[in-house]
């Protein structure tokens, strides 16, 4: 038998999981005194209930060794083989944590770096699934993994570049004077890390520099997991872009999965974002 466990950087929450038949491991997410379980005992729209009441950045915190041996150990007690999926090694420590973990189970964890976050992650493990359901190994599971995950794209808009100021990951200056103009930032995951891709001055024009950024990337495989995000209490945002991006979607699917954005990313990103994922052509 083959188990899989997910961090909760893929914007996976504890129902989902049980859904799916796999295990989530949650990242901690801290405001003030108190501590919680992304996804677990703190849901997505009850992170950002609290962020935008709160006056400080919450503070989000990586699985460690422990943490990972103990659930390898609960995984593995009936024979089964697992496989982990993380988020970004680049962005996190939590991948180094559970290799360091596996390494104590002789060949029967095996751990994937999705080099992504939140639905770029989501889609990985997605497709892991599948290839369970097609009766891979667990190891051939892994490699091709590994060997896919190349392949994803994950882009977003973002509302606002005020959460990315107060987590100094930009200058209080470009934050200011972004605000100021209604500069929407357009991001990516590029081998593992954030990058900035473009800026547009409202949402109809970064809607259309996201269009354009994804066919730039050869368009989506729709023989392959894709999903939408959004972050914050609305998905109004998430709305307007589907109507934008109709070109992209009409003739090829009729239903477009979309999700809200958990806190490990949300910290980051703040309220109102948009993200698409998808594996390129």
């Amino acid at each position: 038998m083959i188990k899989i466990i997910v961090d909760s950087a893929s914007d996976v929450e504890k129902n989902e999981a049980e859904e799916l038949g796999i295990s989530l491991i949650p990242l901690k997410v801290r405001f003030g005194d108190e501590e919680y379980s992304d996804g677990i005992d703190l849901s997505h729209r009850e992170f950002f209930e609290k962020l935008i009441e709160s006056a400080e950045l919450p503070q989000t915190s990586q699985i460690n060794e422990y943490s990972w041996e103990e659930s390898f150990k609960q995984l593995t007690a009936d024979g089964s083989d697992v496989i982990a999926i993380t988020i970004s090694s680049k962005l996190s420590g939590t991948y180094s944590g559970a290799v360091k973990a596996a390494k104590k189970f002789a060949g029967k964890v095996h751990v994937v770096d999705s080099i992504e976050a939140s639905i770029g992650e989501r889609i990985l493990l997605q497709y892991a699934l599948r290839l369970v359901r097609e009766g891979k190994s667990a190891a051939d599971i892994a490699k091709e993994l590994d060997v896919k995950k190349s392949k994803i794209q994950l882009l977003a808009v973002l509302d606002t570049l005020k959460y990315l100021r107060k987590g100094g990951r930009i200058s209080s200056v470009a934050a200011i004077a972004g605000e100021i103009l209604s500069i929407k930032p357009v991001i990516s995951v590029v081998k593992g890390e954030i990058k900035l891709l473009g800026k547009a001055m409202g949402s109809k024009k970064s809607n259309n520099l996201l269009n354009q950024l994804v066919e730039k990337c050869g368009g989506i495989d729709f023989d392959m997991p894709y999903a939408l995000a959004y972050s914050g209490l609305s998905d109004d945002y998430l709305q307007k872009y589907l109507k934008d991006s109709e070109h992209l979607w009409k003739g090829k699917t009729e239903y477009i999965p979309s999700y809200i954005i958990g806190s490990t990313i949300g910290t980051h990103v703040g309220p109102n974002a948009i993200a698409v994922a998808f594996f390129a052509k």
